[in-house]
């Protein structure tokens, strides 16, 4: 991967404080980027920035921290509005910011079962929100980390906050398998990639032990590359482009998808 081709790139990573986030963040920086480093606070994204600057050297350019709490949908939107005003023209977004659905079924202030609205929902409306900055040039594109576990998974349509029936491992995995059916949307070109099993918080859902962050966010980042061709609803495993599950490749469901995610974040289209 070239540096020169992302020197002049703006990228916005969500969930960016530790674990792949940070890494993608980092090596993005490395290489040039322009970074915008989102956290759950606006101290945490400024505290992993100045520790990015402090690790990755002369050669990175010194990202722009920024927070919202994404089980709060309104501070979703409040992010957007302030990169689009300060950012009009951003090349990629990262949609990385995860959590492992809790032991008990939580629910948002805003109505939602947590994980689907972390992992999802708050990554919907942003993308939405944010595509005019994407779209004001072409190659702008949209880099979902997901999960193998997408394949396991199943939405709920009747109940997507799973209240009649709750587990974690279904909660989580249907907000992967979400996020990439909604990588299949027309309006932004979008991936999705699962970046191997790594060794972050999210380690317990797969296995005792996982590749680095860094050797997970190597994955993300070829995919921030506009050198690196891409097409609008791809999967990867890693570096290789496989078939996602299924669904995810249905315009039926994707339509059906941007409906039940329409209604769920409050958005009159």
């Amino acid at each position: 991967m070239s540096d020169s081709t992302l020197s002049s790139r703006t990228v916005l990573v969500t969930g960016a404080t530790s674990g792949i986030g940070y890494e993608t963040a980092r090596q993005l920086a490395e290489r040039g980027a322009t970074v915008l480093l989102h956290g759950r606070t606006a101290e945490e994204a400024r505290a992993a920035a100045d520790r990015l600057v402090a690790t990755a050297g002369a050669r990175a350019t010194r990202p722009h921290p920024y927070g919202a709490d994404f089980t709060h949908l309104e501070e979703v939107e409040t992010l957007a509005a302030a990169i689009v005003a300060a950012h009009p023209h951003l090349d990629v977004l990262v949609n990385n910011a995860g959590m492992a659905a809790p032991e008990r079924h939580t629910v948002t202030a805003d109505g939602n079962e947590i994980a689907f609205q972390v992992n999802f929902l708050a990554h919907y409306l942003l993308t939405c929100l944010l595509e005019p900055a994407l779209t004001a040039d072409l190659g702008g594109r949209v880099v979902n980390v997901s999960s193998s576990l997408h394949r396991t998974a199943s939405i709920q349509w009747g109940d997507p906050n799973r209240a009649r029936r709750y587990s974690r491992l279904a909660a989580y995995a249907q907000s992967q398998l979400a996020l990439t059916v909604f990588a299949a949307d027309p309006r932004v070109t979008a991936v999705s990639v699962h970046p191997g099993v790594c060794d972050t918080a999210l380690l317990p859902l797969y296995d005792h032990e996982g590749l680095s962050p860094a050797e997970g966010a190597a994955h993300v980042v070829r995919l921030c590359d506009p050198a690196v061709e891409i097409v609008n609803g791809a999967y990867y495993d890693r570096g290789e482009r496989v078939d996602p599950a299924p669904a995810a490749t249905e315009d039926r469901t994707v339509r059906r998808l941007n409906k039940l995610a329409d209604l769920l974040v409050g958005r009159t289209v």
